[in-house]
C-alpha cells in the first residue's frame, strides 16, 4: 500500500476512534512511524487529508445508492440500501460527529457536501419512486417524496447525535454499529402510512429487527431478571 493510502486509513482509524480534534497530522505521523515531513510531503495539513477522506465517502454513498432502472424494486434491494448507508456511516463515523464544525473549517467540503447531500435527495425520492411502481408503498405527489426524502436523509444523519445524546451515561466510542443500525427503524417507520396491504405485514417484521432499545430500557430487562 502506497504511503499516501497509508495515511488516509489510519486517519480514518483515529479519527473514528478518538475524534478528529484531537487527533494531530504528529499523531498520525507517530501513529504510522514517519516523520511529519514524509507526512506533509503527501498532504499540506489535516484539512486537506478530511477532504480527501470526504471524497472516498462520497463515492461509496454514491456507489450504494446506484439504484437500477432496468427492473423492478425489491425488499432486498430497500434492505440492502439501508443497510449500506448505515454501515457507511458507521465506517465514516467521525464526519457526522462534528459535521458543523468540520463544514464551517472548509469552504471545499461545504460546498461538496451541499451537492453530495443533493444527490442523496435526488437518489432517496427514486428508491421511493421505484418502491411505488414495485407495489411497496402507495404513489406519492413528487411534493410529498421530496419531504419524506428530507426525513429520511435527516434521520440518518442525525441519528449518531440522538445516540449520543440518548447514552449520555456512555462515552460516544463505545456506541456500536448495532446500535446505528437501529436507525433503519425510524426510516421504515416513516414508510408505514404508505405501505400497500400486500406488503405492509413483510415491512412491518423488517422494521421490527431494527427496534431500537434504550438505554432505560436494557436497565429495566437486567433488573428483571433478579
Amino acid at each position: 500500500m502506497k504511503t499516501r493510502d497509508k495515511i488516509l486509513l489510519s486517519s480514518l482509524e483515529l479519527f473514528n476512534e478518538q475524534g478528529e480534534r484531537d487527533v494531530t497530522t504528529n499523531h498520525i505521523a507517530a501513529y504510522l512511524a514517519i516523520s511529519p515531513g514524509n507526512l506533509y510531503y503527501h498532504f499540506r495539513n489535516k484539512s486537506d487529508i478530511i477532504y480527501e477522506i470526504f471524497q472516498e465517502y462520497e463515492k461509496l454513498v454514491d456507489f450504494y445508492l446506484d439504484i437500477p432502472e432496468n427492473r423492478t424494486m425489491t425488499l432486498d434491494d430497500m434492505t440492502f440500501y439501508l443497510e449500506s448507508v448505515f454501515d457507511g456511516l458507521w465506517s465514516y463515523r467521525f464526519f457526522h460527529r462534528d459535521l458543523e464544525y468540520l463544514l464551517d473549517r472548509d469552504p471545499r467540503l461545504r460546498n461538496d457536501y451541499r451537492e453530495f447531500t443533493n444527490r442523496c435527495l435526488a437518489a432517496i425520492s427514486r428508491i421511493f419512486e421505484k418502491l411505488a411502481d414495485a407495489g411497496i408503498i402507495e404513489p406519492q405527489p413528487e411534493s410529498l417524496r421530496a419531504a419524506m426524502s428530507l426525513n429520511v436523509w435527516l434521520v440518518i444523519t442525525n441519528w449518531m447525535a440522538f445516540l449520543k445524546t440518548a447514552h449520555a451515561a456512555k462515552a460516544s466510542a463505545s456506541l456500536t454499529l448495532h446500535e446505528l443500525k437501529q436507525g433503519i427503524y425510524q426510516v421504515l417507520t416513516l414508510e408505514v402510512p404508505y405501505l400497500t396491504p400486500a406488503y405492509r405485514e413483510q415491512v412491518m417484521v423488517l422494521r421490527e429487527k431494527y427496534r431500537p432499545t434504550m438505554p432505560e430500557q436494557e436497565e429495566e430487562r437486567d433488573v428483571s431478571v433478579f
